[in-house]
């Protein structure tokens, strides 16, 4: 009896810690995930490619600081909530126009930076006449070249900054007057580079066109206008912004935060996804899209982008200053193929620069083509005949699993078709942006996203010594072209000018066209607002989390 007695003296215990294991086990696997604390906190947490290469937005150029522009700064127009690429109010309450071009804009009466200052029409004449010293070297300066004197000042032809385009009759009103029509202002000032800019942090901190006067950018010191604000820059970690109180629209701004990580690799931000710890990611890996499109994932997003993915030529170094061989090296890409076999979303080949919808007035000229016989024949021409003595080059590439798919598929078609030895050289997001400034690269990926909806965002930087051009490419009469549509009032005759000026741009293939893009990534469902944008334009303000 006495033994019998102690089997369920024994047991309790042990039935006790079973039971507190399994109580153990039910917290933790309950354990709420980053994501869901993030959407009680109404945070939003967004993938972001790589680390911004700067936070000033009269010094950046490229995609990850353009997601940021977005929630700490508004131009004078704003994405709509309910069509990004629509124009809506922003810093300007209202405009009008005669003839498309003289434009004068009201500003909000409550306008302010983050600090409490007054944002005047005074801010952004600051603006421009900073992002157009020549002494700043901003790339997107000549996104201001329609405005009347804007490029004479911007080169140094004229000195007076007061003879450039843009008044201030009073605090706020702004007045831009143009080289010619242009109704695609309203589109084209949702782009950073006409952003004000802070004149009083800005001159705290250094001289208006000192390049290297970032300091002012940084947390502690950082004023914005926008619908957010600077809370934290965690290099190679996050970048942080929180509601802006002093925001004009403030009452309609729904999140209190937006947490941009930049994830490298679209592998780990699908598992980071997956995971519990992003609301949104910014791309997905490559081999995974079909996937997730046949399994009809509630999760998985594919909108159209008004982008083109294309290879850049260095034409100031041997033998790419050969128009023969850039024009071989554009004759043997398989592009239906790899759209068809590698890319698998919905991609389509691109015959030119200017992507299809851009313009429905416009069509792009078709000149790149596959077409591996005329390859051999034009690289023979140039001295190098089925390959023989070509020198070994890099296709340079940022760090990106994708990239690296997509340049070892284009390393094997010029191997196969013009015998030439290729490599590919990846570089981190600010080293390799610095390369292609330098002109220090052989072949180089590049990516672009229209700034507005016009085929001049994708034509204008290829004029000689523009920002943005980085092949070391010029024909004056390509920059006539350009500079005669920005003048002209007919608009047939305009889209002519440009049309011209594509194809003569595509006959000398300083850019390799490859590919039109669609944007593909992982969105949860809890994400309402977000929308598709064929600018990549996101107005945050609308953006909130429901769970």
């Amino acid at each position: 009896m006495i033994a019998a007695m102690r089997w369920p003296v024994r047991v309790l215990p042990l039935i006790a810690a079973i039971g507190g294991i399994m109580w153990f086990h039910h917290v933790r696997t309950h354990r709420p995930t980053r994501v869901e604390d993030a959407t009680r906190a109404g945070v939003l947490l967004i993938g972001n490619g790589t680390e911004p290469a700067t936070l000033d937005p009269q010094l950046a150029s490229g995609q990850p600081e353009h997601h940021i522009f977005h929630a700490i700064f508004e131009g004078l127009i704003a994405p709509l909530p309910e069509n990004p690429d629509g124009d809506g109010p922003g810093a300007a309450a209202s405009w009008t126009h005669e003839n498309f071009t003289t434009w004068t804009f009201k500003l909000q009466p409550s306008g302010r930076w983050s600090d409490g200052t007054p944002l005047t029409s005074a801010d952004f004449l600051y603006a421009y006449q900073r992002i157009l010293s020549p002494r700043l070297g901003a790339d997107y300066a000549n996104m201001l070249y329609p405005m009347l004197n804007a490029e004479e000042f911007h080169t140094g032809k004229l000195k007076d900054f007061t003879q450039v385009g843009a008044k201030a009759p009073d605090d706020h009103t702004l007045q831009i007057t143009l080289k010619g029509p242009a109704p695609y202002l309203p589109s084209m000032l949702k782009h950073y580079s006409w952003f004000p800019v802070p004149r009083h942090v800005i001159e705290k901190h250094g001289k208006m066109d000192d390049r290297g006067n970032t300091r002012w950018t940084r947390p502690a010191s950082m004023v914005c206008n926008g619908p957010f604000k600077l809370k934290s820059w965690r290099v190679n970690q996050t970048v942080e912004v929180e509601r802006n109180p002093r925001y004009w629209d403030a009452a309609h701004v729904r999140l209190n935060g937006i947490i941009f990580l930049p994830i490298v690799s679209d592998t780990t931000e699908e598992r980071a996804f997956l995971d519990g710890q992003l609301h949104v990611t910014l791309t997905l890996p490559l081999a995974k899209i079909p996937g997730y499109r046949e399994s009809k994932s509630p999760f998985f997003h594919s909108d159209p982008l008004l982008s083109v993915y294309f290879y850049r030529c260095n034409t100031t170094k041997k033998p790419f200053n050969d128009v023969n061989v850039r024009k071989a090296l554009a004759l043997a890409i398989d592009r239906e193929s790899i759209v068809r076999n590698i890319l698998r979303a919905g991609q389509k080949p691109a015959t030119g620069l200017t992507p299809p919808g851009t313009l429905a007035e416009y069509h792009t000229p078709e000149v790149m083509r596959f077409d591996p016989a005329e390859a051999k024949r034009l690289l023979a021409a140039a001295g190098y005949p089925d390959g023989r003595n070509f020198p070994a080059f890099d296709i340079l590439i940022n760090t990106s699993e994708a990239h690296r798919t997509l340049a070892e598929a284009v390393q094997a078609m010029w191997k196969q078709h013009l015998n030439i030895p290729v490599r590919v050289l990846n570089q981190d997001w600010g080293v390799y942006l610095e390369s292609q400034r330098r002109l220090d690269y052989q072949v180089c990926r590049a990516a672009w996203v229209g700034d507005y909806l016009d085929p001049s965002t994708f034509l204008a930087m290829w004029q000689t010594g523009d920002g943005n051009n980085n092949t070391g490419w010029s024909n004056a009469r390509y920059d006539e072209l350009i500079k005669r549509s920005f003048r002209e009032g007919d608009a047939i005759k305009r889209l002519q000018n440009l049309h011209e000026a594509e194809t003569l741009m595509l006959s000398e293939a300083p850019a390799l066209p490859v590919y039109w893009y669609t944007h593909s990534y992982l969105m949860r469902p809890e994400v309402k607002g977000l929308l598709p944008s064929l600018l990549e334009h996101r107005s945050y303000k609308a953006v909130e989390l429901k769970p």
